[in-house]
């Protein structure tokens, strides 16, 4: 039997990907629903070929231009607003929900999707950095819901870790002495602190192992993506940030290991390609080809690993340090962190612009605490609005 599949962030580069994944097995998935922000000639495409019952396009200004392609090219799928993304899981009754829009955005369809005991693969890890605490509440009220990480790092512990391992403080996680999340280090590893002041928007989306679109590219720069990822691990792996470890791993080929207490280090390794988790969680507890290229161990030359500069890119050690105070706080870094890529990425500040600014409104915020998505929502508006009046 076919499983319905909800693609929220379906033109996105982990969206294609799912695509060229469910192209390969036709006969186990099908497309119930896809989302998209604006897009909307790529989104056509994919309608015109998997065509799904529901589609969700974000910017209403376009909503027209689509119903009338998809009349002319016969396809019926029913166009839905902006407004029904939250809950396009349920519409679409679809037992697969692939969360990757970009940015705190997903948080609350994620969360929706918890709620409705659907089974999530979360390629959105600012859902957790933002509202970690609701979503794993959310999971524990529908025993039918599964998260399943998508992020190669997050996909490489999932598939290191012991089969019977339970998120929680359960004993069976005394076993874990460490969980080490790997880094490329982005495009500007060998810069130095002077050089790193000059770096333009077009240098930092140049990622040199991984195809991504521009904000997780200018993320992956700074060090912040790796820095959301050590939140992300916290809520997803249950472990306490003592045992929450960033190396750098310039090749990209060791996704993470897990570290156990008899000495024991169990690593996931693979091309630098997102089919490969992605097919992963499709199918898990199963495996299914991928489409990804296979390792060639005779072609690697050498596998390197440094630590990470914390003074040259405060981003990460920013991320820590919320992790750290907790709260609403990784909240507030994420949404200040939004604000500023979108205003790097449009030449309004420089490169070290974003971590001052991200210091500043942890400051500002600092004892800012949630306990409902209405909450997590408001402050993260309120975040976005305090940083954009710092530009």
């Amino acid at each position: 039997m076919q499983q319905r599949l909800a693609i929220l962030g379906s033109t996105g580069s982990i969206g294609c990907s799912t695509l060229d994944v469910v192209r390969t097995h036709p006969t186990k998935y099908c497309v119930a629903a896809l989302t998209a922000n604006s897009q909307v000639d790529k989104l056509l495409t994919q309608c015109i070929e998997f065509k799904p019952q529901f589609v969700v396009l974000s910017d209403y200004s376009k909503i027209a231009y689509l119903i009338e392609q998809l009349k002319l090219h016969n396809v019926a799928t029913t166009v839905l607003a902006g407004d029904d993304l939250a809950d396009i899981a349920e519409i679409a009754n679809a037992d697969i929900v692939m969360s990757a829009i970009v940015g705190s955005s997903g948080l609350l369809p994620t969360y929706k999707a918890a709620l409705a005991g659907k089974k999530i693969l979360l390629a959105n890890k600012e859902s957790l950095v933002a509202g970690g605490k609701l979503i794993r509440e959310a999971l524990a009220q529908n025993p039918k819901a599964k998260l399943i990480p998508v992020d190669s790092e997050h996909s490489a512990i999932f598939q290191a870790l012991p089969d019977d391992f339970v998120s929680s403080n359960d004993s069976n996680n005394h076993s874990i002495n460490k969980i080490i999340l790997t880094a490329s280090g982005g495009p500007f590893r060998c810069f130095t602190k002077d050089e790193l002041m000059d770096v333009t928007p077009e240098m930092a989306v140049m990622h040199p192992n991984w195809t991504m679109g521009k904000k997780i590219s200018v993320d992956s720069s700074t060090l912040m993506n790796k820095g959301l990822e050590v939140i992300e691990a916290y809520w997803l792996f249950g472990v306490g940030l003592d045992k929450l470890e960033v190396v750098v791993h310039p090749q990209s080929i060791i996704h993470s290991m897990v570290e156990y207490i008899d000495g024991s280090v169990i690593a996931q390794l693979g091309a630098p390609d997102m089919k490969t988790p992605i097919s992963y969680a499709l199918a898990h507890p199963n495996r299914i080809t991928s489409g990804s290229p296979k390792l060639d161990f005779t072609q690697l030359s050498s596998l390197t690993f440094d630590k990470p500069d914390y003074a040259k890119f405060p981003c990460l050690e920013l991320a820590f340090t919320a992790l750290k105070v907790g709260g609403a706080i990784p909240a507030v870094l994420n949404a200040a962190n939004e604000v500023a890529v979108a205003a790097f990425l449009e030449h309004k500040i420089t490169f070290y612009d974003i971590p001052r600014l991200i210091e500043s409104s942890m400051n500002y915020f600092n004892c800012a605490d949630y306990n409902s998505i209405d909450e997590v929502m408001e402050i993260d508006v309120s975040a976005r609005n305090y940083v954009g009046g710092l530009i």
